[in-house]
Formats: structure tokens, C-alpha cells, sequence
């Protein structure tokens, strides 16, 4: 995952502004290490629960969100899905031990635009943060491949279900795109694969985003699967 040049200037935008939520105290403290390095990333709060994370997220408005799937009191994927209800542009990382097909795919349809396992290197977690900020989807080719596999039997599931609404229409070359996304690959492997550039491959993306009125690109995989406008197998 690459830097972008403009988070790099110092002075230059706001930073982007993170809620760390982890019921260890030792996580939270190395992942706020992590981070305050950082001069366009700030850690805003910290939480030790869902519970108090939702209630973090609504006063403080953060940017991201790295959230642990399994606390007591409420868990990560609930709280998860109340912040994306409550702040909608707020990006969420899951923080994990498990890579549980369960938990990954419950995960994404709560919202989460993004999901690392807790042996990442923790050098490697500002570069997880711009990403998704720049609405990038953090999943690697594993997880990929057990998302694919989850998409494939909710659509077997629901090939009965009639359509609920009309379907916003995209064109051919975001279809392709949306199916490369399916598959796991990051702005530049779409863009190399389509023999496009990487800010042609960010503009398709927003374009179906907008269209489907989706926040991450995940969802968009998810919701095209379940209205059978992608036939994953």
C-alpha cells in the first residue's frame, strides 16, 4: 500500500483523526505509538469496548476507526454496525487474531471497509490508516478468496429472491472494475490489469460508490452479488 504524496507534506490538510478501540491496554498503547509518530495521522480517543466506542464515535467524529472484533460488553462487528449507521463516512478497520470466514464476512456487511490480522507489523498500520481514508479496501488475497467463497453461497441462497428496488445501472467498464474489486485487487492491480491509470481506477470506483449509494467498496461487492448484478462462483 502506497503513501500518498499530499499526506506527506507536513501543514497540508487536516490530519486524519483515529479512534482506537481494543479492550487490551497494551494493543491500544502500541497502536497509539504507532500512529502519533505520524505527523497526518492524530489519535483523537481510545475505547475499551463497543459500547464505548459508539458513544466515542458520535461525539468525536473520527476519520478512521481501528476496531477489535471480539471485546467484552459489545463486540466490534455490533459496534461496527452502529457507527456506520450513526457516522456513515467514518472508515473501520477490524483488528483480529482470527481470519474466521464468520467473522470476516459479518464484518464487511456490517461495514468495515477494512480487516488486519493483530501479527501485522505495527509499522504497517499508518499505511493501513491513509489507505482507507482514501477509500481504499484492506484485505489481503487470503481473506480475498474466503470473501469470494461467502459471496458465492449468498448468491446460490437468494437466486430465488426477486430484485427489491430498480438496479442502478453501471457501465461496462465499472462492472469490470466492480468484478476485479471482487477478486481482491488494489487500485494499482485493476489498473494495470484494464491498462488504465490508478486515478482512472479511484474515479470508477467513486462513480459506483455514488451510484449504488454505498461507503466502501466491499459493501458495493456484497450489495452487486446480492441484487445478482455479479455471479461469483
Amino acid at each position: 500500500m502506497t503513501q500518498s504524496d499530499e499526506a506527506r507534506v507536513p501543514g497540508r490538510g487536516e490530519p486524519i483523526h483515529v479512534l482506537i478501540v481494543d479492550d487490551h491496554a497494551l494493543i491500544r498503547r502500541s497502536l497509539e505509538l504507532a500512529l502519533a509518530a505520524e505527523a497526518d495521522i492524530e489519535v483523537v480517543g481510545e475505547a475499551s469496548d463497543g459500547q464505548e466506542a459508539v458513544e466515542l464515535a458520535d461525539r468525536l467524529l473520527p476519520d478512521v476507526v481501528l476496531m477489535d472484533v471480539r471485546m467484552p460488553r459489545q463486540g466490534g462487528i455490533d459496534a461496527t454496525r452502529q457507527i456506520k449507521a450513526s457516522v456513515p463516512s467514518t472508515r473501520i478497520i477490524m483488528l483480529t487474531v482470527s481470519d474466521e470466514e464468520e467473522d470476516l464476512f459479518e464484518a464487511i456487511k456490517a461495514g468495515a471497509t477494512g480487516y488486519l490480522l493483530k501479527d501485522v507489523q505495527i509499522d504497517e498500520v499508518p499505511d493501513a490508516v491513509r489507505g482507507v481514508h482514501e477509500g481504499q479496501s484492506l484485505i489481503n488475497p487470503a481473506m480475498a478468496a474466503k470473501l469470494i467463497t461467502e459471496f458465492a453461497n449468498m448468491s446460490r441462497k437468494e437466486a430465488e429472491r426477486p430484485p427489491q428496488l430498480p438496479v442502478p445501472r453501471l457501465t461496462d467498464r465499472e462492472m469490470e472494475v466492480l468484478r476485479l474489486v471482487a477478486k481482491g485487487m488494489n487500485n494499482r492491480e485493476i489498473a494495470k490489469q484494464l491498462f488504465i491509470s490508478e486515478n482512472t481506477v479511484k474515479n470508477h470506483v467513486r462513480n459506483i460508490l455514488d451510484k449504488l449509494q454505498l461507503h466502501s467498496r466491499m459493501e458495493a461487492v456484497v450489495y452487486a452479488v446480492r441484487e445478482r448484478m455479479l455471479e461469483i462462483t
